[in-house]
């Protein structure tokens, strides 16, 4: 059955995601602000929520339509084939967003949505009361300057929820954030990485599973998982296939410091539930402690944004061994996410090499990313 599919992301990772889908070997419709539109079928439903890195949900497109009107957007809707994605005892629930549009009541929208899903289904079933007991099935209504999507979650939780933070530390950076701040980089199997500010230790477990090649969903259930859309037999084919696709001899060299013993400790933790605490050496360490153990490493990190109090001087003892570090060490590379717009005055003394603009959680920040020289060209 050929499906049209959303794969959504954070602001500013489209170009990342759309890479992804397309190395899980599907064809991209159209990439916007927020998603990427792709084409596939059921098992491209399981595929992508097990593999996709750095998107936060993969949604069925069930229709698009203009709708100025809230008898429109009913007769609209009413008129899909709901009864061939949800069954009688179906638990179905509305979200909605309104941007520039006549319809701009999210209630009302929510609310007409979820009257002519009910209206159609209980034509189609005979009944007039559903339990709604079984699988969820979360309907999102978009509507944008008049255009109405219609979607379906089949995540469930965010993709950002790999099951593996097991311990947490003030202001973490999300999974599919990190993951991306990787793959964005030129880092690979076999370089040295080092995250010397590394919290619950998010960018190293994310760089460990990278190269280890362990799908990122491995561990953890999605909601289509309990649709009939999709048969349980592929949900245990493609986990077979990751578990079989994982490189257990991959060559890592990563690295992760912290000055907080109890981020350690967390990291360690969370790196044990993801299965990757073999291939990342943690250690306590105040990072003006660093050095270069060979030439062309790379770091990539979260420092602290100094949103909290007594920050300030920390970022400025960081900056000021960063500066001195990549000095001493130019074939080394930073990729360094912050809030901080002065940072590359500070922290390089010239501009970034690439800079993307990146949200974490709320904040705005910026992924800057200063390449090293290659190691012969010294």
């Amino acid at each position: 059955m050929k499906l049209e599919l959303i794969a959504t992301a954070t602001f500013g990772l489209e170009a990342v995601v759309k890479r992804e889908i397309q190395n899980l070997g599907y064809k991209i419709i159209k990439s916007e602000d927020g998603k990427i539109t792709y084409m596939g079928d059921e098992r491209a439903i399981v595929r992508s929520n097990l593999w996709l890195r750095s998107a936060d949900r993969v949604l069925l497109k069930m229709a698009e339509f203009k709708a100025a009107e809230f008898e429109e957007l009913f007769q609209q809707t009413r008129g899909l084939a709901w009864e061939e994605l949800i069954p009688i005892d179906g638990k179905f629930t509305v979200t909605g967003t309104s941007v520039k549009s006549k319809l701009h009541s999210v209630p009302a929208c929510q609310s007409i949505v979820k009257k002519a899903v009910v209206e159609r289904l209980r034509e189609y079933y005979y009944v007039d009361h559903f339990e709604e007991i079984g699988a969820e099935y979360t309907i999102k209504v978009t509507l944008l300057k008049d255009n109405v999507t219609l979607t379906v979650d089949t995540s469930g939780p965010g993709l950002h929820k790999r099951g593996y933070r097991v311990c947490d530390v003030a202001a973490p950076i999300k999974e599919t954030l990190a993951a991306a701040m990787v793959q964005l980089s030129f880092w690979r199997a076999g370089r040295l990485l080092i995250d010397p500010c590394c919290g619950s230790g998010t960018i190293p477990i994310e760089a460990a599973m990278i190269g280890r090649n362990i799908a990122p969903g491995l561990n953890r259930s999605f909601a289509a998982e309990g649709w009939d859309l999709i048969p349980q037999e592929i949900w245990k084919e493609e986990r077979r296939k990751a578990f079989e696709a994982v490189d257990y001899d991959a060559d890592l060299h990563i690295f992760a410091f912290d000055v907080d013993p109890k981020a350690i400790e967390a990291a360690q933790e969370n790196a044990i539930e993801a299965g990757v605490d073999d291939c990342i050496v943690f250690k306590r360490m105040n990072m003006q402690k660093l050095e270069a153990r060979e030439a062309g490493g790379i770091i990539i990190t979260n420092p602290p944004y100094g949103e909290r109090i007594g920050e300030a001087q920390q970022i400025e003892n960081i900056y000021r061994k960063y500066r001195s570090f990549f000095s001493e060490n130019p074939t080394w590379s930073l990729f360094l996410i912050t809030t901080d717009k002065t940072v590359e005055e500070k922290v390089m003394g010239r501009p970034a090499d690439r800079r993307r603009k990146l949200y974490n959680g709320r904040l705005e920040v910026c992924y800057y990313q200063f390449h090293g020289k290659k190691a012969d060209a010294q």
